[in-house]
């Protein structure tokens, strides 16, 4: 694909769920890291025509989380060329990594995170992590995640702070030279 698409710049179309999402990102990153101009159609979602113009053929490429792809690659309607993350998903092992496919350090991973009103005391907010880590850590929970392609963790308030931070440095850059507008 890659090889294709420096043969063809401009040529192949890519979508995401919208403008400003991780998938959108991801892909910014991907064309950026890869050397490779595909042409970006942003959609209102993935479920606003996204997956049924993959289906028909009228894109090339489609980023977006494992969850709502999981299952389109299991019954072979699509192809997984590779995941976003730094490890191959338990899941689905045969993916590979887009780092093992060509593009060296490319690591984009999505995360959910809990936020509390910034005045929140810190018993409070140390009463929640402790909850959820607990919580994240129950069989029933992880494997309900597992379905929608979800590894469960948890982390500090130190913790998230920190990939808030790692998070702004790595997209900045790409926001700017791709000239990202959130609409």
């Amino acid at each position: 694909m890659i090889a294709h698409a420096k043969a063809n710049p401009g040529t192949m179309s890519w979508g995401s769920p919208g403008i400003g999402s991780v998938p959108h990102l991801a892909g910014e990153l991907f064309k950026h890291r890869a050397g490779i101009e595909i042409t970006h159609v942003p959609y209102r979602g993935a479920n606003q025509g996204l997956m049924s113009d993959f289906l028909a053929g009228r894109l090339d490429l489609m980023l977006n989380t494992t969850g709502s792809l999981l299952e389109a690659v299991r019954s072979k309607q699509v192809r997984g060329l590779a995941v976003t993350s730094a490890n191959r998903f338990p899941d689905q092992p045969e993916l590979p990594t887009a780092a093992e496919s060509g593009v060296p350090g490319y690591d984009v991973s999505s995360w959910y995170a809990i936020y509390v009103p910034a005045k929140t005391p810190a018993e409070i907010i140390a009463k929640v992590n402790a909850d959820m880590a607990v919580i994240l850590k129950d069989a029933d929970i992880k494997d309900k995640f597992k379905l929608l392609g979800v590894l469960p963790r948890a982390s500090t308030p130190q913790e998230l702070a920190a990939m808030n931070v790692a998070d702004a440095a790595l997209w900045a850059p790409i926001i700017k030279e791709a000239n990202i507008k959130v609409e």
